[in-house]
């Protein structure tokens, strides 16, 4: 065949095979197409805004156990760690496998943090073809307050056992040593003692439930911090008097105003004080200090008694909690002081701050949001002073 012929017969086979690849492209690409559209039509249409608005931890995952989308709560919750928690796709997985909505109850626990523990209500089902939903119901919280609930009655009970029985043991000793005078004295002091410590722990029960009991305060009556730290070292001067300590106070002349409940504030700066009094030995002094510091202010009140492990440092604030059992048994503590500073300051919007260390002594602080100070707190109690006046 000459060179024409040839050549003309490569241009025709050239455009016979361009039009059949042509033809193949555009099959494979409408098949393509045809592909995704259903695999797009199997997710139900909006399923992803719904997810997006959802309160409760919740999260889609595709069939190659990646997210589609979650909640925001689905992090937080412990769904997503990383990606999407492997005991999550576990229970995706039977879904898919059975095609059955599946209901457990499950403990989380975070990836790298095997101390966070989250306890969920779980609730699996497929969404279109092979998509699975995964909701949860956080019980977590709940748990907790149920755990707190059972060792608070425990610990109580706990508690008052060891009085009430030393109460009724003095009594038959009194009765028995009824013609002996000197015993009878001797008894009924320490008869007098149980049933002091018995008071002090039920209204230390009483101001616990009252302060957890409170909302958090959004408003509320101007208190001045001076007057708080007097009345709170005036309560504890008996007991300061009676060790010869000695309770130094540090007060800025300019009035520093918070906004919360006067009688709440001074319970939980007297608790502060009282356990330092009771902590430090003889003969020693106790600082309370109040220092402005942009926008709220510090309470501090430092001690120098034995000190606080580092590792306890985290549970003083636990209700019953004690760095040294028997040295509180000797000094009469209930416990429950610091449950009730803790609350009472959280209920003020503040926090409670501790630094201890062995044979240093303590220092616990509490910050508060400041109201207002200096002139203001002067022109608020003028006009107070009128008005009384008028």
């Amino acid at each position: 065949m000459d060179p024409t012929g040839l050549a003309a017969l490569a241009l025709a086979l050239g455009f016979v095979i361009g039009a059949g690849l042509a033809t193949v492209i555009v099959l494979a690409f409408r098949i393509g197409h045809r592909a995704v559209a259903v695999t797009t039509s199997a997710l139900p249409s909006g399923i992803e805004a719904v997810i997006d608005v959802l309160e409760a931890p919740a999260v889609l995952i595709d069939p190659s156990g990646l997210r589609v989308s979650a909640s925001a709560a689905a992090e937080s919750s412990g769904l997503i760690d990383g990606g999407v928690h492997p005991e999550i796709l576990a229970i995706a997985s039977e879904v898919r496998s059975t095609g059955n909505p599946v209901r457990r109850e499950i403990a989380l626990r975070r990836l790298g943090r095997r101390d966070q523990v989250r306890h969920l209500g779980v609730t699996a089902a497929l969404v279109g073809a092979r998509y699975v939903l995964v909701v949860a119901d956080d019980r977590s919280e709940s748990i907790r307050l149920d755990e707190v609930r059972r060792d608070f009655v425990a610990n109580i009970s706990h508690e008052l056992k060891t009085p009430i029985g030393a109460v009724s043991l003095l009594a038959e000793a009194i009765d028995s040593a009824a013609d002996d005078p000197d015993q009878v004295r001797r008894f009924a002091g320490r008869l007098a003692t149980e049933a002091h410590r018995l008071a002090d722990m039920t209204q230390d029960i009483i101001e616990l439930s009252r302060v957890q009991g409170l909302e958090p305060l959004l408003a509320g009556e101007p208190v001045r911090v001076d007057r708080v730290v007097a009345t709170a070292i005036e309560q504890n001067r008996v007991a300061a008097d009676a060790k010869a300590i000695e309770i130094a106070s540090r007060v800025p002349k300019e009035p520093i105003l918070v906004s919360g409940h006067e009688q709440t504030l001074v319970t939980a700066v007297a608790n502060l004080i009282a356990n330092a009094v009771q902590y430090s030995p003889e003969r020693s002094r106790v600082g309370v200090g109040v220092t402005p510091r942009d926008g709220s202010v510090e309470i501090a009140v430092t001690d120098q008694g034995p000190g606080i492990p580092e590792e306890e440092q985290e549970r003083i604030f636990e209700r019953f909690f004690r760095s040294d059992p028997a040295r509180s048994r000797n000094t009469g503590g209930t416990g429950l002081g610091l449950a009730i500073v803790k609350h009472a300051v959280a209920n003020h919007g503040g926090e409670i701050r501790v630094w201890s260390k062995p044979g240093r002594g303590s220092t616990f602080t509490i910050l508060l949001p400041i109201a207002a100070s200096g002139a203001d707190a002067d022109d608020r109690e003028s006009a107070e002073h009128q008005g009384a006046s008028a």
